[in-house]
């Protein structure tokens, strides 16, 4: 089969012929329909952070498809059958998957990065972690909702615990902040929306958000929000992975209010912790989607609750991953997908 390998930092994935797997027992070999293009792989390409599995590695962690064959236990799949698979999976054994945290279990697997991805024709997926795709969804486009969509999800349902009325500011609206942007919104928060871009922050208003503020040349970015909200918003997404931005959204926030860290940062931010403890702020991680909760948002869905398709605003062939990944450095549209 083709496929993009990952092979070192600060070097072009590599368009190569590899085996194709075979499924071991409980595994599905799946057939990519398509692969969505993420930032984290740009830690691994361009900053050398670090994949659990040492290259050579095939990346890629949003992927749909059919499936193509089935190992020798399982039972629950047919050939064909369409199928999303999570970003990441636990073990289903650990402490923190038995009190339903498998999004951090202990010994947590992520495609692209401790397993081979789905920059590839084909790739091994464990059974009891494949999710159906329902018809109502496009295949290729669908396969964004394994992080772009869920990890959004997550973050504002579970981590955020946003509710209506509340007033919610939005730190990045790239492919991840701009469904942070979309759910609240659903949820029936009011929205405001930060970036740099003026084209993502008219996303950002066809995706719900009440106000948007573009932060060039803004100095003081957490003093416009209060005073847009009155003493600063219920809860902060930043979804950026800066420390500059992040202690932006934590400013933000009035007090008693709650700050969401989703972006992923390699430096760490300045935190003052006396405003921490005097005036009771939360600040939260979050990471990826609970298993129980991608049905949910599959349902939302299918539904047209959220929106998908029209997210998806580029799709490249396999051996055009790097001019892809060019234009995902230069801030390109909101999500683009590998089409193998």
């Amino acid at each position: 089969m083709k496929a993009a390998v990952f092979k070192a930092p600060d070097q072009p994935l590599s368009i190569e012929e590899v085996p194709t797997p075979s499924p071991g027992a409980d595994e599905v070999l799946v057939k990519v329909a398509g692969c969505g293009l993420c930032h984290t792989d740009l830690h691994y390409l361009d900053h050398g952070t670090p994949t659990f599995k040492k290259p050579p590695l095939i990346l890629g962690h949003e992927v749909s498809g059919t499936v193509a064959a089935l190992g020798a236990d399982v039972s629950a799949w047919s050939e064909g059958d369409r199928v999303l698979l999570p970003a990441v999976y636990g073990c289903g054994q650990c402490r923190l998957c038995r009190e339903g945290r498998e999004n951090i279990c202990e010994r947590m697997v992520m495609f692209g990065n401790n397993v081979d991805g789905g920059y590839a024709e084909y790739m091994l997926a464990p059974a009891k972690d494949t999710l159906a795709l329902p018809q109502e969804i496009p295949l290729v486009e669908g396969c964004i909702i394994a992080d772009a969509v869920t990890t959004p999800y997550h973050a504002v349902v579970n981590r955020g615990r946003v509710m209506p009325g509340d007033t919610v500011v939005v730190f990045g609206c790239g492919g991840v902040g701009l469904n942070v942007v979309q759910i609240a919104a659903a949820l029936g928060a009011e929205v405001i929306a930060v970036d740099l871009i003026d084209d993502k922050l008219g996303w950002a208003r066809k995706l719900g958000a009440a106000e948007t503020v573009n932060s060039k040349g803004v100095e003081r970015m957490d003093k416009v929000i209060r005073k847009m909200t009155g003493g600063g918003a219920d809860i902060a997404f930043e979804v950026i992975g800066l420390p500059i931005t992040q202690e932006q959204a934590f400013a933000s926030v009035r007090t008693g209010g709650r700050f969401v860290v989703v972006g992923f940062a390699s430096k760490p931010m300045t935190l003052q912790s006396g405003k921490v403890m005097y005036r009771e702020m939360e600040i939260i991680g979050s990471l990826g989607c609970r298993a129980v909760d991608y049905p949910r948002v599959l349902a939302m869905a299918a539904q047209g609750k959220i929106k998908i398709s029209e997210l998806v605003t580029a799709k490249y062939p396999l051996d055009k991953i790097n001019v892809a990944f060019d234009g995902l450095r230069r801030g390109e549209g909101i999500r683009a997908v590998i089409v193998p």
